[in-house]
């Protein structure tokens, strides 16, 4: 299957917590894709309504300009969660983040009550994909409805569920990891990699923004201000890939449909075309921000 919708640019994607105004304020001057405003880990049991309220004040302000402003929720079966759904779909974010979204009649559950709560046309469901039970369902997850838009990988959860550990190169995540490119991609949505916890380790956060890179993640959920820098360049096409890709569409247009071109030796054909194309589209919606 192909995309779903046209191109969205989901490079850096910064969790706040909704019951820091400040911290509110300020992301309204960050150059981020999109923001998780938090009701969930990053807020304490006696601070969860206070940043409910602000967090749908925020999001239906139309204050944070080209930013994709989304609201994560507190999980399914919580006290929280049911009041959080009701409240973040009045309020009409790009998107609802929901935790711990296991199966696919979760997604569908979780669409009817969005939609029961009035939630408008253009507020989508971001799956977070966190556990084993959610992996081995990835496929059913991310084909489960129409609203889901984006799968978001909960790499710190994951972790802790493996009993594994947090080491270079992410190892024991390799399989969770590309099983959930796999669904993203043959059901046509987004999906984005996971946080890297050590906001000091500049150099460690590049490579792994990379490695989501190459594995072909859309993009991935960041925690400190201080990393968006780094993530939008690692996710943006570089200027010799935007000048590749230029040179390849503009080969392949010359060749009037032959089949089979090259350029400068390399045998060019449809598919080259098409990555190309996909290359100008994402530098074209990137740089319009």
């Amino acid at each position: 299957m192909g995309e779903r919708t046209a191109y969205v640019p989901r490079r850096s994607v910064l969790y706040m917590p909704s019951s820091n105004e400040r911290a509110l304020e300020k992301a309204k001057t960050l150059p981020v894709d999109a923001l998780i405003l938090d009701l969930e880990d990053a807020v304490g049991p006696d601070h969860k309504e206070a940043a409910r309220e602000s967090a749908c004040a925020a999001a239906s302000s139309g204050e944070y300009g080209s930013r994709e402003v989304t609201i994560r929720v507190n999980g399914i079966g919580t006290q929280w969660h049911e009041a959080d759904l009701a409240a973040a779909a009045q309020a009409g974010p790009a998107g609802i983040v929901v935790p711990k979204v296991n199966s696919a009649d979760e997604v569908r559950s979780l669409v009817t009550a969005m939609r029961d709560a009035g939630a408008p046309e253009h507020t989508r469901l971001w799956a977070m994909i966190e556990t084993p039970s959610a992996i081995f369902n990835v496929r059913e997850i991310a084909s489960a409805a129409p609203e889901l838009a984006v799968l978001v990988l909960g790499t710190n959860d994951l972790v802790k569920e493996l009993r594994a550990d947090h080491v270079p190169g992410r190892g024991p995540l390799v399989t969770s990891l590309q099983l959930s490119l796999l669904a993203a991609r043959e059901a046509g949505i987004a999906i984005l990699d996971g946080v890297y916890n050590d906001v000091k380790d500049a150099e460690g956060f590049e490579a792994e923004c990379v490695q989501g890179r190459d594995f072909g993640f859309d993009g991935k959920t960041l925690i400190h201000p201080g990393q968006v820098e780094t993530c939008n360049a690692v996710f943006s096409p570089s200027e010799e890939a935007v000048a590749d890709a230029r040179a390849i569409v503009e080969a392949w247009e010359a060749g009037a449909g032959k089949g089979v071109v090259t350029l400068n030796g390399r045998m060019i054909e449809n598919l080259h075309v098409e990555v190309a194309q996909r290359v100008l589209a994402t530098h074209e919606a990137v740089t319009s921000r």
